[in-house]
Parts: structure tokens; sequence; C-alpha cells
């Protein structure tokens, strides 16, 4: 192939090894696709039936961008690629289990349950052992199952380590809805994987058969593959071996959804002999940027290794900022984003970060100085289904007749009160001329339906707010109403079961709240915002830019990026922390947001985050990862709090006044007294790096109580967060 010309040297190399098993070490912006389209071009040409050729991917659109750059490539020549498979792990698997169902007492015309039916199979087997799917609600079940099975756990497994009812329970429903599948002779998404790999385990002569028909096989992403895939690989790479896997290993990001780490360094062990090309060739990014984020991911263990290099030259220093709080963060940010699109219109620009409540201030800040954006894997801040959920409960304490707001959290969370009794209120709403609300109390009599029990307890508990709660200030008042009416805690169960992040929406939320008190709004104020966020702003596909977790970056790359939230607890998240395993692949992920900035990277953190809207700001703890970068290759941008990784004590936070003559919807309180005014002090503690004899150097992050009782909230660098008796800890100033 002439073309194979256009291919540096490492590349080439790959292209050419096609006997025997091969692993490409493939570093951001290196270039892998171009290698995996290549090499089944090449061995096209080279005679092999294109029969024989499997590629797998993980997604239907990279599959197609595959097969269109394969065939462009063949047409030049003359030759065909329609016969290359060219697939997704479960369409391939799916198509393996047409032909070998039987062997394992499944239909050849088996179905495939999609979302809404593994739903409905969950509500089935829910009724079919009698549990309240107002308690156990079935999307979360579907969850734990789909997790269960993605770590190979088995609902045998399951109830032997369940330690709760939940637990037992969703042991239950998992055999259950197992049972449910198979007497309707279906498997879900998850099975597809599961099975096809059971039969080539349990059946060597299926497994002969397609390891005479499939001769070379490629995968690209390998460093996502869960368990099943992995084994699935093995299996079908046969006797000649003639398998190559591309990926890498510092991108593995997805342990959530069952991919292992080291699936890299095992390859080569279930491979002896294995030929490793390392693509180091980076065309994206400049050098600074890729020896940045190297000196990160070089922190993790177990690494295969690699050193990229930039063929874009050196380019200017990766730069940090630290500001004083997160709304300063968003504003430093925004602005010069600003610059950037007034300066050079046609730039690209990212701002990623690890939660999606991160976006909320940036959002804003953006929406003032008037710069059009959009949001990616996600919904903007306003539009997320627990925000609106949450305004409307705020709406309904101050106007009961708002039907949309009612229905929108009648049964939510979950209370008994279906469709129908819904339909009877609507009817009963139009007889009488009146709002729904008002149409309660009719329905609500004893006789008229099932759930009138359950309707006069949520009128009630509206009615109670009503009274209790909303001439509180609104942060406080928003607080007490998510507590009050459940529904934090159905979030905070939701999150658990689901691997969401809602309820951080929710503390966003309330952190709002407070902050337009502070800047003399209303809640009125933040409402109207909200409506006219949600029913007007329209995020067109060519902005330049664009807000997105870290997560939705893999992949994709920009001129200019900045990553906010450079704080332990955020990156890495509070839930990695004080687990090793969890915390490497946070710093993967950190190394990923890294290596999406093509010219400038710039990091940026806060000194002080509000916590769940509390009038006093919290510390925050720079993150290690900043540490990890060489001092050499960051500067320091102008107006910074600290130089990155700097460690000093931290002064009390600077004033933040709280003028808030007003409550709810602006009322004054009592005596028309600024509620809350004044400075909000941090302990001078707070922010002192500190050595204990067996957790290391560590930053104090909060202080209870004084003198022999005081407590000590520490943020250790490499076991998470400890709280200590100052008497008994013996800490040393580090």
């Amino acid at each position: 192939m002439p073309e194979l010309e256009q291919l540096n040297e490492k590349q080439r190399a790959a292209v050419l090894a096609t006997e025997g098993p091969v692993l490409v070490l493939a570093g951001a912006g290196t270039g892998k696709t171009r290698v995996i389209t290549y090499r089944a071009a090449h061995l096209v040409e080279m005679g092999v039936d294109p029969r024989s050729i499997l590629c797998v991917t993980f997604t239907n659109k990279a599959a197609e961008q595959m097969k269109q750059r394969i065939t462009d490539l063949l047409r030049t020549r003359g030759l065909d690629a329609s016969d290359i498979w060219i697939s997704t792990f479960h369409s391939f698997s799916a198509r393996l289990l047409r032909r070998e169902a039987t062997r394992i007492g499944l239909p050849r015309d088996y179905t495939i349950y999609d979302d809404d039916a593994q739903i409905r199979a969950v509500k089935l087997a829910l009724e079919e052992l009698q549990l309240d799917d107002r308690e156990y609600t079935p999307r979360s079940f579907r969850e734990r199952i789909s997790h269960a099975k993605n770590h190979g756990i088995t609902p045998e497994q399951m109830a032997g380590e369940a330690y709760d009812a939940a637990g037992r329970a969703a042991a239950s429903v998992f055999e259950t809805y197992e049972r449910i599948l198979r007497r309707a002779g279906a498997v879900d998404f998850d099975d597809l994987l599961l099975l096809a790999t059971r039969v080539l385990r349990e059946h060597p002569d299926a497994r002969a058969e397609w390891n005479k028909r499939l001769r070379y096989i490629q995968v690209d992403e390998f460093q996502d593959t869960n368990a099943a895939q992995e084994e699935l690989v093995r299996l079908l790479a046969g006797k000649d071996k003639n398998i190559c896997v591309v990926g890498d290993e510092d991108q593995s990001i997805y342990g959530w959804r069952g991919a292992r780490a080291g699936n890299m360094k095992r390859f080569i062990e279930d491979f002896p002999g294995t030929q490793i090309v390392r693509l180091e060739n980076n065309y994206r990014s400049t050098q600074t940027i890729l020896d940045a984020a190297a000196g990160v991911v070089s922190h993790n263990r177990s690494r295969l290794g690699k050193t990229l290099e930039a063929m874009q030259g050196g380019g200017q220093n990766v730069r940090f900022f630290e500001a004083q709080d997160a709304n300063t963060e968003a504003e430093f940010i925004t602005g010069e984003i600003s610059n950037s699109v007034r300066t050079e219109p046609d730039t690209h620009i990212a701002v990623l970060y690890r939660t999606t409540a991160q976006s909320r201030a940036l959002e804003e800040s953006l929406r003032r100085i008037g710069t059009r954006y959009r949001v990616v894997g996600g919904f903007s801040f306003y539009e997320r289904a627990e925000v609106r959920d949450a305004l409307a409960y705020v709406r309904l304490l101050f106007h009961p007749e708002d039907d949309v707001a009612l229905l929108r959290v009648l049964n939510t969370p979950p209370r008994g009160i279906g469709k129908t009794t819904v339909q009877t209120l609507q009817s009963a709403s139009k007889t009488q001329g009146a709002s729904i609300w008002d149409a309660i109390q009719t329905v609500a009599q004893p006789g008229v339906t099932r759930s009138g029990a359950a309707l006069r307890g949520f009128r009630y508990l509206i009615e109670t707010l009503q009274a209790e709660v909303r001439d509180l200030e609104p942060a406080e008042m928003l607080r007490q109403t998510l507590d009050r009416t459940g529904y934090l805690a159905w979030v905070e169960q939701q999150d658990k079961l689901e691997h969401t992040s809602r309820m951080e929406n929710l503390t966003e939320l309330v952190n709002a709240m407070a902050e337009a008190t502070e800047a003399g709004q209303t809640l009125q104020d933040v409402l109207d915002q909200a409506a006219l966020v949600s029913a007007a702003d329209d995020y067109e596909e060519n902005v330049n830019v664009t807000l997105m977790t870290l997560h939705s970056a893999k992949g994709l790359e920009f001129d200019i990026v900045y990553l906010a939230g450079l704080e332990e607890g955020l990156l890495p998240h509070s839930r990695a922390v004080g687990n090793n395993d969890d915390v490497e692949e946070e710093r993967r992920l950190c190394y990923v947001g890294m290596t999406r900035a093509k010219k400038l990277l710039t990091l940026s953190r806060a000194l002080y985050r509000r916590n769940y809207g509390e009038e006093r700001l919290r510390s925050s703890a720079p993150s290690r990862f900043l540490l990890e970068i060489p001092g050499k290759l960051i500067e320091t941008v102008a107006g910074s709090l600290a130089e990155a990784g700097e460690t000093r004590r931290y002064e009390p936070d600077p004033d933040f006044y709280q003028q808030r003559p007003r409550t709810a919807f602006g009322r004054r309180s009592s005596g028309g007294r600024a509620v809350g005014s004044g400075r909000s002090k941090a302990h001078p503690l707070v922010g002192t790096r500190v050595k204990h004899q067996m957790f290391g150097i560590g930053t104090i992050i909060g202080v209870e109580e004084e003198d022999d009782d005081r407590m000590l909230t520490v943020s250790f660098m490499d076991h998470g967060t400890k709280k200590l008796k100052e008497r008994y800890a013996n800490l040393q100033l580090a």
C-alpha cells in the first residue's frame, strides 16, 4: 500500500505486524484509529479473506467511522471492504448467539430486551416478590443487576454478600428477573456478552469453528474492556493468536461500569510473546502539555509506560490560577474565554470539570457576559430533572395552584399516587373549575380513590411546610424542604444505586440560593432566572465554547482547555479518596482532561467553596495532582492567590458580607435587620500542612470544639480524610 508511506515508523510497524499477538500502546493523540484502519486494509491487500477479519470497538458511531475509513482506503486499490466484520462487542455477541443459542438452551429467535423492557421485567419481579416499587424503584434495581453482571457477580453471590434488607431484596429481584427473562426466551444487553463468552468457553467445537472463521482480530479501546469482554477476546484468538489490541492504559476511566485497569498488562500475560508497539508521536498537544500530564499519570503503579513526543513543538507553560471562591474561579475562566473569542473567533475552547454541579457557576458567569456556549454530556444545570423537581417544590409552597409544579412532585419521591389517581384529580379539577390542589380535597375523601390517604398526606406535608419553612432564608428553606419531603434521601439512595451525582446538583442549587441572597436577590429572582434559562436558551451546535465533564471529554480535542476544581474532594473525587485504585482512576481522568488541550492548558481551583448553602465557606486542599506536575512546566497567572502546589498556612477567608435584608419573596425579616451579615470566618488552623506518623502529609480542612476536646479533620494525600483528636494525634507542622 503506497498509503503506508503516510504513517510514521511506529504506526507502520503496528500495521505490518500481522501475525501473532500485538499490543499497540497508543498515547493520546498518536493516531490509533489510523493504525487500526490501515492495518485492516493492509490485510485485505495481502490477500486475506475479508470475512476472516474482525474489528471490534465500543460504539456504533466508532464502528461506522472505522468502516468508512477502511472502505475509502481499499476503494483506491479496487478492493472491497464490505465483508470485513466491523462491530461493537454487543452486536458481535448477538450475531454469535443467533447461531449458537441452542447450545445453552436459548432459542435462536431470542428477544433482546431494551432499556424499557428491562425496567418492565424488574417491575414484574417486584410484583412476584410482593415488594413495594414505591420503596424499591425498578430503575435502581436494574442498575444494580447490570453492575453485578458487568463484575461477574451472580444472584447467589449478591445474596451472600448482602448486609441489609435492600441488598437482600436486590438479590431476590436479580434471581427473579433472570427467571422472567429465561421464561420469555429473552436476554438483556449484559447477557449478550456473558452468554457469548459462555458458548465459547463451554463448547470447544463451537470455539474451534469461530477460531477457524475469524483468523485476524483487532480490538479498539482495549483499556475499556470489562472481564467478559477480555475473556471473549481470549477465546476468539484461537491457536494462531493473530490478535491486535489498541489502547491507552492511562485513559482507562470507566471502572464504575466494569472496565478493569491493568488489562493491557494482563493481555501480555495471556499471550506470551506479544509484540509491543508504542505510538509516542503526538499530533495534538504541545510538548509542555504532554510532559505535565505525564508527570501526573506517572505516579500510578503498574503501568507499561510510554514517552510522548509532540510534533507541534514545545509550547507555553501550563497555567495555574487559585481563586478565592467558586464564583471568582468562574469569573476568571469566563473572562479569559471572552477575550479569546473576541480576538480569535475560530478558537475552540473547553471548560472541563469533575462533577456536573460545577457547571452552574460557569454557566451563570458566561450568561452575564453574553458568551454563547453549549453543555455536552449532560443538561444545562437548571434543566436537570432533580433541579427542576426541587424548584417545583419551592414554587408549590408559594403557589399551590401551580398545577405543573404540583404534578411534577406529587409522586416524587414515590408516594403511591398512580396515573389513575392523577387522571381522577385532573377530571375533578376540570369539573370544579378549580386547581388540582383544590381538587385534592374532594378526591382525597374516603372511598373516592385507593390513593386517598397518600393524597391527604401530601397536602398535609405541603401545608406544614408553608407554615413552617417558607419564611426562612431561601437556602435554609430549600434545605428543609428537600429533607422533609423525603426527596433528598430518595435522591441520595438513587445516587448510590445508579452511580449518579444528582445529590451534588441539589447541593449546588442550595449554594446558588445562598449566593443569590448575598447578592441582594430574592427567591423570586432565582426562580425567574431558572425559568428563563430553561425556556429561552438555545445552545447551538456551532458555538466554540463547550462545558463538559471529564468523562465526556474522552476522545475530543480543543485549542484551549480550562480544567477547573483541582481540589481534594473534587479531583480526586471524595468518593475515591482513601482507595488507591480509585485515586489512580481519578489520576487517569485528570490525564485525559489535560491531554485534550492542543495549544494552551489552564488549571484552576477555589480556595473556599460553599458546602450545601452554609453561611461559612469551607477551605479546600489543593489537589495532589497539582503537586505532581513538574514545577518548571507550570506558571502562576497574575491575580492567583498562591503558586501551584504551594504549601502555606491559609489565612481565614476574606470578607463575605451577607447583605440579606429580605427573606423568601422579598419580605423583610423581623426588625429589617440584615440577617447573617458580617464576616464569615474560617478557623486559623484550616489549611495548615501537617505530618502524621502513620498517615503522612495532610492538610487540616476542619476544626471542631476547642482546648482538650479539639477535633481536627485532616485530608491526607495517601489515606483520605481522617478525624483526629488533636491531643492524641501528635501532629507536626509539615
